[in-house]
């Protein structure tokens, strides 16, 4: 799936539950067409958004659910 950063004009972005309050590692999300992903960092909205096919991000957040992602910070 291909996305032009002009796609991204009018998205719905929110910032993750995960997201650190203080400022520190705050991500953004925008739901895409066909259950796709954009992701940016919320302290620079004007920069570059990963984008996620849908089955990918599926699939991602499916693992990170059964913990076969180890999240430990070192």
């Amino acid at each position: 799936m291909y996305f032009r950063a002009t796609d991204l004009t009018n998205a719905a972005w929110f910032k993750s539950s995960y997201s650190d309050q203080e400022g520190g590692a705050c991500v953004e999300g925008a739901r895409l067409a066909e259950a796709g992903m954009a992701v940016r960092d919320s302290k620079v909205p004007s920069g570059p958004a990963f984008l996620v096919e849908g089955r990918a991000w599926m699939a991602f957040t499916h693992a990170l659910k059964a913990g076969a992602i180890d999240l430990s910070r070192q």
